[in-house]
């Protein structure tokens, strides 16, 4: 017998002969491709709006790991855009946002190919904000000619977080004690090994508000109708779509035809096909297509506390804190 599951089995029996268990091998990943929503032939010509995800945590990185996994976003992120610029029938981009942000670099990177994409091509970009486009992600998002949230969106958190932990304690409950050699006073600013001394905290901080003060001066720049003298803009909290829209954090409410209906306006081509782009082993049979690039794995508990994933912490996060255990 042969049982391929992604979780446990219960078994009421017990079982007599060798049992053995493995990994499913990953599927090679195929080349991001046009598809046609439900069948529909993406290579027919004629005008075309392309819709392109970005979704999840956004960092500069593969999301492998105990806690998540997935591809690159950035890396998605710049292989979509440029299958869709080398296609001439592409006459305008809808971009749909689900993320809570991520990291400062990446974020920045993402914004500047989208901004990048703008000025080469010409086409307009509407942006399409679903559940959360905060942090990092409304970054992305003001690249865009125009900005439109459903009616339940959560946006805004312009704001940056250091995700450091104290995990002294912690190790110290497995008899793991630091033994640390450095010459530098603040090679190891940050390190879990001991609670930031004050002055490496204002270092820290000087430093998260060098990348707020970016921050700001982005938004500043492509919503020209914010106001700018008002800091609970830029305090770090989030809004719902009906006050994002009466601060200038966006232009429209609506759901994703209305972004459609927008590009179509925009790129004065009413008859345009909506043309998802994604990899071919990943069919689309509708606009609402769950097309999400981190997939959530199974862990142990020790491996989702808070901080315990160090390869990718710290870090500095244009990101809403989500919980905890999806710090990366």
């Amino acid at each position: 017998m042969r049982v391929n599951t992604h979780s446990e089995i219960a078994l009421t029996t017990p079982i007599t002969g060798g049992v053995t268990a493995g990994v499913a091998p990953a599927m090679p990943l195929s080349a991001v491709v046009p598809m046609g929503v439900d069948g529909a032939d993406a290579r027919q010509p004629g005008p075309k709006i392309a819709l392109i995800d970005v979704d999840g945590l956004l960092v500069n990185q593969a999301l492998s790991g105990p806690i998540f996994s997935g591809e690159n976003p950035v890396a998605v992120f710049q292989e979509k855009l440029d299958v869709t610029r080398a296609d001439k029938d592409v006459a305008a981009l809808v971009v749909r946002i689900n993320s809570p942000g991520g990291g400062v670099t990446g974020c920045d990177v993402m914004r500047h190919l989208l901004e990048n994409y703008r000025k080469s091509t010409g086409r307009p970009i509407i942006v399409c904000l679903v559940d959360v486009g905060a942090g990092g992600a409304y970054y992305v998002a003001t690249a865009g000619d125009a900005i439109v949230a459903h009616p339940t969106t959560l946006t805004g958190g312009i704001g940056v977080i250091w995700n450091s932990y104290n995990l002294r304690d912690l190790m110290a409950q497995f008899n793991i004690m630091p033994q640390t050699i450095k010459a530098g006073a603040n090679i190891d600013m940050g390190s879990v090994n001991q609670a930031i001394p004050p002055e490496t905290r204002k270092m820290l901080q000087q430093m998260a508000d060098e990348y707020h003060v970016r921050f700001k001066q982005v938004v500043q720049a492509s919503r020209p109708k914010l106001d700018a003298k008002d800091e609970t803009n830029f305090d770090g909290r989030i809004f719902t779509a009906s006050q994002a829209q009466e601060r200038g954090l966006i232009d429209g409410i609506g759901y994703l035809d209305d972004a459609v209906a927008l590009a179509k306006q925009r790129a004065q081509q009413p008859q345009a096909r909506v043309i998802m782009y994604g990899r071919a082993t990943n069919p689309a049979f509708s606009t609402y297509a769950d097309r999400s690039n981190a997939m959530p794995t199974q862990a142990p508990l020790p491996l989702r506390m808070p901080g315990m994933e160090r390869s990718r912490l710290p870090t500095f996060l244009y990101l809403w804190q989500p919980e905890p255990t999806l710090d990366r």
